[in-house]
């Protein structure tokens, strides 16, 4: 029986005085790096959806962002809650700008000179900021159930249903270890997929596993999402780009992905029917299987 640990023990990356952990799959192939969402850890990238981009020939890596799993955290701010860091004008914790730069800086430890990008929901938004700042570091771009990544404050506001970001708002948990399971699970049966069967068991097995206070720390949250970015627009983008949005995504709209598809020369939209805001264990072939796609009808000339 093989008992070779699925990731690499944690490394670290440096970005100024921001460090940020990483870790990596065993094996080779293309180099795939993942960018997570708002808050949460690396570590909610589900291994079943890596194992199938493994199997598509991609080195598979993840990172925490700053200000969530292992990495740095920032002292506190007048940052309110992450609804109001969305819209409010204050001074921000750290830039957009900042936060594409340590996308890099793993990249740099990793060794990648050029990689491809998966970036989920703000992650998503992170990736296609890494894609006009830093052209030559990206081969290919993915997002998935993403913003357009030069949206900001109000602009934001049409692209995600209010009904659940209420809801989202009033979710309140102890600041504790139980607190963080049940958050966790209260999160991801919102934003969980109508078409497919929402295993409670299961996923609370699983954030049990997780223990990422990420998903309620409010803060944290406030501080990544309050990131400005000050850059070109994403029409600035020349890499080959891929759009993948569940149709049934609870928080961000599919118009979302229609603009991000618009606005980015050559950009494929491949819409998951029955998807959330989450990617399913039914969709992980398919997603894996539309990036290899991305990657090899855009292979560079020899």
């Amino acid at each position: 029986m093989d008992e070779t640990p699925l990731w690499t023990p944690t490394r670290w990356a440096r970005n100024g005085n921001i460090q940020l952990a990483y870790d990596r799959m065993a094996g080779d192939g293309d180099p795939l790096l993942l960018v997570t969402g708002l808050g949460v850890s690396r570590r909610w990238w589900p291994d079943g959806l890596c194992r199938a981009l493994a199997a598509h020939g991609f080195a598979v890596a993840r990172y925490d962002q700053r200000d969530s799993g292992e990495s740095t955290h920032l002292p506190p701010t007048a940052t309110g809650s992450p609804i109001t860091a969305l819209f409010r004008k204050r001074g921000e914790a750290y830039t957009a700008e900042e936060m594409t730069d340590d996308a890099v800086a793993v990249l740099d430890a990793l060794g990648w000179e050029p990689a491809h990008l998966l970036g989920q929901s703000l992650g998503g938004a992170v990736a296609q900021r890494v894609a006009v700042r830093h052209p030559g570091r990206v081969q290919t771009l993915t997002t998935v159930s993403a913003v357009p990544g030069d949206a900001s404050g109000l602009a934001t506001l049409r692209y995600i249903r209010l009904g659940t970001l209420a809801k989202l708002a009033r979710m309140k948990f102890p600041q504790t270890p139980e607190g963080d399971i049940e958050a966790g699970v209260a999160l991801a049966r919102l934003l969980a997929s109508p078409a497919y069967p929402f295993d409670e068991r299961a996923t609370r097995e699983e954030i049990e596993r997780l223990a990422d206070a990420g998903v309620h720390d409010r803060d944290s949250q406030s501080r990544q999402i309050g990131a400005r970015w000050h850059g070109a627009p994403i029409s600035a983008i020349t890499v080959p780009t891929l759009v993948l949005h569940g149709t049934a995504d609870p928080l961000i709209k599919p118009k979302a992905a229609n603009d991000i598809t618009a606005r980015i020369p050559g950009a494929r939209f491949v819409p998951l029917p029955g998807v959330g805001h989450e990617l399913p264990a039914p969709v992980w072939d398919q997603v894996a299987a539309e990036i290899r796609r991305l990657t090899t009808e855009h292979q560079p000339a020899v």
